[in-house]
């Protein structure tokens, strides 16, 4: 078993290297939006420094296609499929009604569950992807991946000026509008048997729907500004520094190869290896893409992987042992040995998961391509002025929580090779 106390104990200096490693990435790379230049920038900076500096023998850069504003796109078709089922309701409720459900499918689909059922419809770019591994001295008995993404997301203003509980409630109620006007639209459906009205007064409107029913109608609509702002609820022209989100998750993997190569420790028969993601902040599409372009690649021995997304703050450091709004299992023996190996050095953590409405990391890509994977997030899932804003900079980082989780993640990897390095 391969002693690794000696990285544990230095955590505070591996946790500076990541700063300044983060920093470095931010102002040396353009801007990292999904599928960018920059994104590409901060592939090929940090594929060099874990070859040249962290002794990996391979560091391949990786392309893929994608259609990055695909992600947050199914906004202006669900917003604007709702707000014209709130007029079409005065006159034609079942065709309101259809788009309005339509609306919904695609944000179900599109954020719910990831899929492309849209991407056609945006410009095609193309994102990167790193695959590096130190290799192991002797026979490969296992393997063992630390994974972030190294793009960034675009800016949500209403949270960067207002702060999450006011970015929440607009897109909460947002929903909740929609949600009325389809019910009302349903109901006028099924009252308005003909499917559309036919003479356009006040006293038609009320004798077919009633009262009750058409003054609903008008009330619903005073949901519509709070609808129309939802347009500008990310800004794809401003994309965020995004040192924690998601560069944290990036140097993690990074930081522990290069305390291994500077105190010298090799494994005799682990593979250590950094997976470096693009384009999650689009909708995990270069995990994605890695799991296909890698498809049983790693099938030869055992194969974890470590996904980290957002190391910000120590109080909400945890294991995702459900992902992608709570529907992707992790591995539980993977998702387990983080657990204890932070119990073993007196460190807290959770048991978490992302919740539904919580999005996803790229965690769960990896787990519904097969591998044992976990997820390591340390973010309040309340969201907080610097989650996807411009305040997510390398001044905003916390250098304890990086610490913590490194030590963990070294301990993790020191379980893992006596495990299944030695063949136990």
């Amino acid at each position: 078993m391969a002693d690794l106390s000696k990285l544990i104990n230095e955590k505070a200096e591996s946790a500076q290297y990541m700063i300044d490693g983060i920093t470095a990435v931010i102002k040396n790379c353009e801007k990292r939006a999904p599928g960018s230049e920059g994104e590409k920038q901060a592939c090929e900076y940090m594929a060099d420094v874990l070859k040249n500096d962290c002794g990996c023998e391979r560091a391949d850069v990786e392309s893929f296609k994608l259609h990055p504003y695909s992600f947050l796109g199914w906004i202006y078709f669900t917003v604007t499929f709702a707000l014209a089922g709130m007029i079409l309701f005065f006159f034609m409720p079942a065709l309101a009604a259809a788009l309005i459900a339509l609306g919904f499918l695609i944000m179900v689909v599109q954020f719910g569950f990831y899929r492309k059922l849209i991407d056609f419809v945006f410009p095609e770019k193309t994102g990167h992807n790193v695959t590096a591994i130190k290799k192991c001295t002797g026979e490969v008995k296992a393997r063992i991946f630390f994974n972030g993404h190294p793009d960034a997301a675009w800016n949500w203003p209403v949270n960067n000026k207002w702060g999450g509980s006011v970015y929440e409630a607009h897109i909460g109620l947002s929903v909740v509008g929609a949600l009325v006007s389809l019910v009302l639209c349903i109901v006028a459906a099924v009252r308005l048997e003909g499917g559309y009205m036919e003479v356009f007064t006040l006293d038609a409107y009320t004798a077919v729907y009633g009262d009750a029913l058409f003054w609903c109608g008008i009330a619903v609509l005073v949901f519509a500004p709070l609808l129309i702002g939802m347009y500008w609820m990310w800004d794809p022209k401003t994309t965020v520094d995004g040192a924690n989100d998601n560069l944290t998750g990036c140097y993690m993997g990074i930081a522990i190869l290069k305390a291994m190569k500077d105190a010298g420790i090799e494994l005799e028969h682990t593979e250590v290896g950094v997976i470096l993601s693009g384009s999650e902040e689009a909708g995990l599409r270069g995990a994605k893409a890695w799991v296909q372009q890698h498809k049983g690649e790693f099938d030869d021995v055992p194969t974890w992987i470590y996904s980290y997304d957002t190391i910000h703050a120590s109080k909400f450091l945890g294991v995702n042992y459900r992902d992608l709004n709570a529907t992707v299992k992790a591995d539980k023996e993977v998702s387990d040995t983080f657990m204890e190996s932070a119990k073993e050095l007196g460190i807290k953590c959770n048991k978490t998961l992302v919740p539904p409405l919580g999005g996803a990391t790229d965690s769960a890509a990896f787990a519904q391509g097969g591998y044992k994977v976990t997820g390591i997030t340390a973010l309040n899932h309340v969201l907080e002025d610097y989650y996807h804003t411009l305040k997510d900079s390398y001044d905003n980082l916390d250098k304890d929580c990086l610490a913590d989780c490194y030590a963990i993640s070294v301990r993790c990897l020191e379980k893992f090779d006596d495990k299944y390095g030695q063949g136990k």
